[in-house]
This record gives C-alpha cells, structure tokens and sequence, in this order.
C-alpha cells in the first residue's frame, strides 16, 4: 500500500458459479450513479495529479516536443469519386478535421463539407462517426458521438444548400445510401452496445416511421451495412466473432427484399466483392470463405447461382500463406495476404491471368489499401510504413507497374531516418514456438544490457500488430528506449493458426510469448529487468495484468490503457458488451472449463500479496467497451494488496470513452502524460 492513497472501501459481495465462490469486495464500484464511486475516482484522479506534480514540466517539455514534429496545417492526398476530389486538412490550433471536396479539378474552390472543429463546439468530447455521401454527391448522412459512449446520432446535410434536413436518428451505429438517393439503411444498438437491427430511412420523413429491416436476435451475433465497390448490391453482414452470415439487395431497388447468400455455419466466415461481368466474364461475387480452409480460399460464383454447389475455386487454400482480403477492379483483383508475419499485396490482371506482387524493402512494416471507390480504375493507391519509414501514400499503376509517391508523412524538426535501426527478431515461447519481435533504435545505442526497453503487446482477436512509424515515438527513441512489438499468438501476424493459438483455453500462449519476448531481449543483452516497460491496452492490457500477475520481477514500469482486467464477472454479465459476443473469443464461463481456466488467468482475480512494478491505469468513464470499474476496481484491489511501495496510479477520463480524449491536442497531452511516468520510473525524466 503506498502512503497517502485513495484507500476503496471493502464491501464484500459474494459470486457464485458452478459450486465456486468468489468474494468481491469492490463490485460496488460497479454503480455508476453511486456518488461514492464517483468520488472514488475523482480521489484517485486527484492523487495521481499529486503523485506526477513533480514532472509536470517534463509532461509538458515532451507535449511539445511531440507537436513540434507535427505538420498542424496537413491535408490528405485527395481521393476521386465521380467529378469530385475528396480530402481532409487541418489547420494549425484546431484539433479536429475539416472534410472537403472540390469539383471537377483539384485548382477547382474548395467546398467544406464537415469542419468537425464547430461540431465539437460546447462538447467536451467529440468523434466523427461514419459518414457517408449519396451517390450523386448531393447529400450527406454523418453520425456524431458527444459523451464516448459510441451511441451515435445520424443526421443528413443537403450539400447543394448546406442545410440540415430536420430529422435526427438517435443511437446508431453505420449508415449506406440506396442508389436512388433517398433511401438510408442503418444499424440501431441494443442496451449490451450490440448493433442488432437495421432499419429503412426516406430521406425528410419522419424516423417513427422507419421500417425494420432485419433484427439479429442471436446475442452472439452484431450487424454491419456496406455497399460493394461496383456500387450494384447493398449487403447487410451478421457476424460472431467466427461465423458470418451476409444478405444482399439490389441497391438500386431500397424496397426490395434482401436475399441470403449463405446460410451461417458455426465456426465460417466468408466476405463477399462484386464485379459486374464485361465482355469476357459472367456477373458474379468473389467469396473469400475459411470453410475447411484455415488461412482461406478465394472462390467465385455467378450472381445468379449464390448456391454453393456453384462455388468454384480460384485461389485454394495454403497452409503457409494467409488470404486476408481482396478489392475488385473492372480488370484487377487485388490480394492481401500475410506471410512470414508480414502483409504481402498481389495483382492479379483479370483480362491476362498476369500476377504481379509488390515488393517491399524493409525487415518488418505495414501496408494497406486507401480509399478507391471507383470501380473502373487501374490504380491502386496504398499506404506503406514501417518503424523508421513514415507513413507513404503511394498510386500503383496496376498496368505499367509504375509507383508513384502521392505524400510522406511530413515530420517537421529535421527527422534523418538513417540514424535509426529496424530489425525482426525471434524469441522462442515456453512450447517451442517462435515469437517474432519488431525492433526499432537510434543507431548508437549500446547492446550491453543498460538499455531501456519499452515492449508493446495486444494478442487477442487475430488483430496484427504491425509495425508502423510514430513521430511521437522519436521522444522515446531519442533518449535511449529501444521500442519493440511482440507478435504475440492471440493476434494474426503469422496466419489463423498464430490466433486459434491463442484464444479460449490456448490463452495462456499468449501471456507466456510475451513473457518469452521479454526473457529473450534481457538475456540477448538488448535491456535488462530493472530497464524494461511493457504497455497494452483493452485486450492488451489484459495481457499487461497477467503477465504483472505471473512475473512482476521482469518489469520495472507497466502501463495498462482501460484494461479488460474483470474477465470472468465480466463475461458472466450478458447486460455488457463484453459478454456473449465475446464467447468465441474467450469460451463461455457458463462451461465449467472455460470459467475454471478463464479464472486461472483472469488479472483481478489473480492479484496477490507480492510486490508490482510502476505501474499507470487508465480508464474512460463512457467506455462502451471496457467498464470505468474494471481498471478501478482492479487499481484497488492491487492497492490492497500488493507488498511495496511502488507507484500505482489510475487517471480515469470523465468525459470520454475507450479511445481516451478526444481531438489530436488532447490525445497528445495524454501521450506525454503517459510517456513522462514511465520516463520518470525508468530515470530520464528531465528535471521539474
């Protein structure tokens, strides 16, 4: 317990399941509308602006720091749909974006579509939530989302006029335009946050009267709305988090009836693209499908023969290659694949058979595709970046196989990336496994041991921790910290089996990589136990909790970002979000074996007398995601707990959500916040 701390109450409550009992004794900090749970966490807020008092001028020094590489007046590589070019900017002092377009030409007047800056006015927090314009330009349908809590409200501009239509949709989550102009169809959530219907929306009528298209009443199961790229077929996809299910309808008949593509089968997922058939080929959908295919298959079958009797192969399945995605030109089909750990983009010229792969030139980094929404195109336009390479906006000539640099990320102070070092490592797990690590340091920087280390892990849900630059970054990278990322199992840098690896009672894989990446990069004499940080945060810093759980010795400085820590209470409770969708993620604890060995690894429940490192908690009061109680409660059971004097603080922000402050200023101030405890805890912080 450290001196002076908010010290929570205990108010023991008893948890029952399958014969065992657990006692809480801080569930109470689950009311929200308790005042005592208010006031605890504006306590804690309170002492932690106490404990870091000392470096509020080092917080402030690296705040600067990180804006003076910051080019505050940008603007976006424009994108063409149709006879308009759309782009984002910023201007120096404001914290949020302005949307635009101009027409015909990029000489042409600019016309400001949303300036998010007056939307966020009189709000504390603010968010852009999907947006989308009809398809003759004329209309605009964005969602806005004031308080966090990802409930959006959907309204509709006339941007001919600049005028709002009168009507506002409460709660909603994505939005798509019929063809014809008028007609929306968008997602509603339940009261678990889960998108569960879609409904119909007239443009100018009123939304009482909107008809209910669909509702999921599986609660595993949550809806999205899209559009393919031909612009022919709307979909609505129902998705667990391993089963899928997509709808389509002619998007040029909104009252139509959607039709079923395939049926859901537990455990299969499949995407759906279109193209629309030419002179030599049928209309028909490409299925990207991991039926009886781990890593996926690509088939393709008519439109007019969705059965999958018709479904025919065209790329099968490779027990070392990953099929991520595919775009669909007029005459290209773009492949996105992960192999070896790294993304890989392939082209395949429809008309010749001619495949063509791009190359890249460094150790570990990441690409991904950028906004092409026009069908009957031969660019592709990516975006490449690696841990010492800003992020690059490239036009790839799909015919010539010319690459054309559109932007670089600039990075304003001078920044010389050939003083600083990539590599890709491999640690070996406690089974065998090799654990890939991406590496990055300021050339220079001795490998003897004395080095600090800051290591970042996530390792949940198949999501790939790629390796990407921050000039944010430089303020560690500057002072010594070598930065690394553990591509850890749970997440999906080395294929579908690296994830199925490390989910429902596989999960301990991926405390153990981390572990495992930690001992390899002491041992290896790249830092040492009383230099290295680790950071994670929602899934990540469940993992963050573990490992502190499991091997707190290893660390000096933890920081944990709104921790999903609760696991079992949490899981339990089918009123939270995360609860039955989360299921296929991490089993089902109303089975006695998935609740025993969720409870073996779940951080809260694993807390003991024994002695933790630094350690910083953060958490959003509107979290749709992760509840406020959860890194609060686990902040107090710790401070009971735990057997040194250590510092353990928890920052809770009451007026936002999962993704902390909102607008690029107040994300930065919580960066350098961050950056300066662990600075301050590994000794480089500079004096106050």
């Amino acid at each position: 317990m450290t001196s002076g701390a908010p010290i929570a109450k205990k108010q023991p409550k008893t948890l029952e399941k399958h014969g065992d009992v657990r006692i809480d004794d801080y569930y109470w900090l689950c009311d929200r509308d308790s005042p005592e749970t208010l006031d605890y966490l504006k306590a804690e807020n309170t002492y932690t602006d106490a404990q870091t008092s000392h470096n509020k001028s080092f917080q402030r020094a690296l705040y600067d720091e990180m804006l003076g590489r910051i080019q505050e007046s940008d603007l976006s590589v424009p994108t063409k749909d149709g006879d308009y070019y759309y782009y984002s900017r910023t201007e120096e002092g404001k914290a949020y974006r302005i949307l635009c377009r101009k027409q015909g030409s990029l000489d042409a007047p600019e016309e400001i579509l949303l300036d998010e800056n007056e939307l966020a006015e009189e709000h504390e927090f603010f968010a852009l939530g999907d947006y989308e314009t009809s398809l003759d330009h004329r209309l605009l349908a964005y969602a806005t989302d004031t308080n966090g809590s990802e409930r959006c409200t959907l309204v509709f501009k006339d941007l001919t006029t600049g005028n709002l239509y009168p009507e506002k949709i409460e709660n909603i989550s994505e939005v798509i335009w019929a063809n014809d102009n008028r007609t929306v169809f968008y997602t509603r959530l339940d009261d678990a946050h889960r998108p569960y219907q879609v409904w119909k929306h007239r443009l100018g009528e009123d939304p009482g009267n909107d008809q209910l298209v669909y509702e999921e009443t599986d609660d595993a199961f949550y809806l999205s709305v899209g559009g393919t790229r031909s612009e022919a077929y709307l979909f609505i996809s129902i998705n667990s988090k391993i089963t899928s299910e997509i709808w389509i309808l002619d998007a040029n008949n909104p009252d139509g009836e959607f039709q079923i593509v395939c049926p859901r089968k537990h455990g299969v997922e499949y995407s759906i693209s279109h193209h629309p058939g030419n002179n030599h080929t049928l209309d028909r959908f490409y299925i990207v499908t991991n039926e009886d295919a781990i890593n996926s298959k690509l088939m393709v079958t008519p439109v007019n023969a969705l059965g999958q009797e018709n479904w025919k192969t065209v790329i099968p399945h490779r027990p070392d290659v990953q099929l991520t995605g595919i775009s669909v030109f007029i005459d290209h089909l773009i492949i996105y694949e992960r192999q070896g750990g790294l993304p890989t983009i392939r082209i395949h010229k429809l008309s010749t058979g001619e495949d063509t792969a791009l190359e890249f030139p460094e150790p570990t980094y990441s690409v991904w595709s950028g906004a092409m929404p026009e069908f009957d195109n031969k660019t592709l336009r990516f975006t490449y970046t690696s841990l010492i390479t800003p992020s690059s906006v490239f036009d790839y000539d799909m015919d010539t196989h010319e690459r054309e640099l559109k932007k670089e990320m600039p990075v304003l102070g001078g920044y010389d990336r050939s003083l600083y070092q990539s590599e890709w490592l491999m640690a070996k797990a406690p089974d065998g496994t090799e654990v890939p690590i991406s590496l990055v340091y300021k050339k220079g920087t001795e490998r003897n041991g004395n080095s600090p280390l800051f290591l970042y892990g996530y390792g949940s849900y198949g999501a790939s921790s790629s390796a990407y630059f921050s000039s944010i970054r430089l303020s560690l990278l500057d002072r010594g910290v070598i930065y690394a990322i553990a591509h850890i199992r749970g997440g999906g840098e080395m294929g579908r089996p690296w994830y199925e690896d490390g989910k429902f009672l596989h999960k301990k894989n991926t405390f153990t990589d981390f572990i495992a990446c930690a001992e390899y990069l002491i041992d290896n004499q790249w830092t040492s136990a009383d230099k290295l940080a680790i950071y994670g945060g929602s899934a990540g810093g469940l993992l963050i909790g573990a490992v502190l759980n499991m091997r707190p010795e290893l660390f000096k400085v933890a920081l944990a970002a709104v921790p999903f820590v609760d696991v079992v209470t949490t899981i339990l409770d089918p009123s939270l979000p995360l609860s039955v969708m989360e299921w296929d993620e991490w089993g089902n604890p109303n089975e006695k074996a998935y609740y025993d060995y969720m409870k073996s690894y779940s951080p809260y429940d694993n807390v003991t007398a024994q002695k933790y490192p630094d350690l910083l908690i953060t958490g959003g009061l509107n979290d749709p995601r992760v509840s406020y109680w959860e890194p609060a409660k686990w902040t107090a059971k710790l401070r009971e707990l735990k057997t040194d004097q250590n510092k353990l603080l928890l920052k809770t922000n009451m007026d936002a959500g999962h993704g902390g402050a909102s607008g690029r200023y107040g994300w930065l101030e919580e960066t350098a916040f961050e950056y300066a405890f662990m600075l301050d805890s590994l000794g480089l912080a500079a004096p106050s």
